[in-house]
Formats: structure tokens, sequence, C-alpha cells
């Protein structure tokens, strides 16, 4: 070392440094399988970490469907084997009158429940947001009823619109009304039934547009104030438009759990409830397919029943996109021309 700094300093060259020598092979065999492993690690974990999730899918969500799908295409009972049909099971619903009776009252119950509950929800959470006494109490109470049970509030409801000794007739006894049959009558059991949706969900959609209003600008609100606007004028012209992607948001959803409504009509009939009454008039697409595929056992009907609402429920969906996307253009277009 010495010999080397001294020829350096006089003018010399230092010889090059020694090489190192190569590791053994294996040292680089086992850092190579430890980099592989490391990378297969970093890349497989977060599948591992969501595979419960897509393997509980595909047991309890995508299997069934498609199995579904595979016996409506079949002539299937109970017990038997399947008779492959192709698609006569939707040719049969087409020409089938119960078909477009369940239907018919899927959509008038769905109306007569849906419309009411988001107008009554959008005021409800419109008075929540302002500052009230034990406004923490109030959104509790609007919240209980969706926590109680469907049985429960059924049977209660059933009670009260009993047609010999409901309360509801009572009341209309001491205005001087005639006693309504609620359970016999078609549209007085499809009010029955929307009473018990509306009291069920108004609380939860208003707690859903109350967390939408609490995310409009308050400068929104004050500009309008000073502008001159009341409290009903802010509601309309502020508070409705900012929070217009929810209020979509909540119609589909309602209408969804309009389409599949099955708990309230079946409580609310006691023995008759399957059939939706007496002649079918409270009965709706997921009465009229359980009917089918356990009292009846025709597995392959009912199994079609399903695949059409699905297929309602997918042009719901389409709509509400369709929808979404005119509102976003327009709001682009309002932006375009005030810019």
């Amino acid at each position: 070392m010495a010999t080397s700094v001294r020829a350096a300093t006089d003018g010399g060259t230092a010889p090059p440094p020694p090489t190192p020598s190569p590791p053994p092979r294996a040292v680089r065999a086992g850092s190579g399988w430890r980099s592989r492993l490391y990378r297969w690690d970093l890349k497989a974990t977060p599948y591992a970490f969501v595979s419960p999730f897509f393997l509980c899918f595909a047991a309890f969500g995508l299997f069934p469907l498609i199995y579904t799908g595979w016996l409506s295409l079949h002539r299937v009972e109970l017990g038997g084997e399947a008779e492959w049909r192709g698609f006569d099971n939707y040719t049969g619903l087409w020409d089938s009158e119960f078909f477009w009776r369940a239907l018919a009252n899927t959509f008038t119950i769905g109306v007569i429940s849906t419309v009411p509950q988001l107008l009554m929800a959008l005021g409800l959470a419109h008075l929540l947001n302002y500052k009230l006494r034990g406004r923490g109490f109030f959104r509790v109470a609007v919240l209980a009823p969706y926590a109680t049970s469907i049985a429960a509030a059924t049977l209660v409801f059933a009670q009260l619109f009993n047609s010999d000794y409901g309360l509801v007739n009572t009341v209309l006894g001491w205005v001087g009304f005639d006693p309504v049959d609620w359970e016999s009558s078609k549209w007085p059991a499809q009010i029955a039934i929307s009473v018990i949706v509306i009291w069920r969900w108004t609380g939860y959609n208003a707690l859903i547009y109350l967390a939408a209003m609490q995310a409009v600008p308050q400068d929104l609100y004050e500009a309008a104030a000073l502008d001159g606007a009341s409290r009903w004028r802010q509601f309309i012209s502020v508070t409705i438009p900012s929070i217009r992607p929810t209020i979509l948001f909540t119609i589909v959803v309602s209408t969804i759990g309009a389409t599949q409504l099955f708990g309230e009509p079946m409580l609310f009939g006691g023995s008759l409830g399957v059939s939706g009454g007496s002649g079918g008039q409270y009965q709706t697409l997921s009465l009229l397919m359980y009917e089918k595929g356990w009292v009846t056992g025709a597995l392959g009907q009912a199994s079609a029943i399903a695949w059409v609402m699905l297929l309602l429920l997918l042009l719901i969906g389409a709509a509400r996109l369709l929808v979404a996307r005119k509102g976003i253009k327009g709001i682009k277009g309002i932006k375009g021309r005030t810019s």
C-alpha cells in the first residue's frame, strides 16, 4: 500500500484494484429464488386478500344466476329431471294472464309506495338539516322503522287495517266514512301494503338526503339569502339541484326494491299472501315466482320469472345511466354558456 502511494506521488501509475471473485453458484441461485419469491408475493398477496369475496360471489351469486338461467330453459319440477324446452317458459309468461297481472300490481304498488316515500323523505331531511333541538334524537327516531323487523311491522299493520276490528276503519267511522275492505279489494289492499313500505323506508331515505344536503356548500345558501330568497325558494333552487344525483340514486334503489317486493304483501295476506289475496289483487312478481317454484313446483317457470325481473332491473339501471349522462351534459353546457 505504501509502495503504491509512493509510486503515485512519484508520478508512476498505481496498479489496478483487484477484481472481486464471483459468488458461489449456491448463493446466486438462492438470491434469485428469493427475488422471484418476493416478486410473486408482492403481486399475489393483494389477490389473496380479495379472493374470499370473489369465492363467495361465485358460490352464492354467479353460480345461482347461471343455474337459474339454465333452469329457465327447461321444464323442471320438484324431485324430477330437467327436460329441454328452450324459450317455452318465456313464451308461456307472455301468454300468461297471471304474469301480466303480477307485473301490473308490481308497477302500481311501486308507484304508490315510492313517490310519497321519497317526497316525505325530502321534507324530513330538509327539516333535520336545520338547527333543531334534539336533532340526534329525531335522526335516530326516523331510522327506527328501518331497524324494525318486516314480519313484526307487517303483522301490526295487518291488525290496523283489519276489515272487522282494525283501528283504521274505526277512525274512518268516527269521521263518517264506511268501513273499507282492506284485504279483499284491489286498491285498498295495495294502498295498505304501500303504507307499510312507506313507513319502513321513509326514514332511511331521509338520512341519505340529509347526508347529501349537509355536503351542499353554505355559500350557496348565503348568496341566495342575500338575494332575498326564502327558505322554500332556497330548497327549490339550491338544495334540489345540488342533491339531484342522490335523488336519482334513491329513485333507482326504491324502484329496484319495489320490483322485488315480497315480505310485506305475503305477510299482509296471511294464508292467502302467496297468491296475493283471493283474486291476486296484490300479487307481485316475487310472490308469483315463489308460488310457481315452491307451491306448484314449476321451477322452470319460476326461473324464467326471475330472469325477467333481472332484465327489468337492468333496464332500470340503463335508464338511470342515460339520465345521469344527460344531466352531466346539461351541467357542462350551462357552465360553458356562463363562462
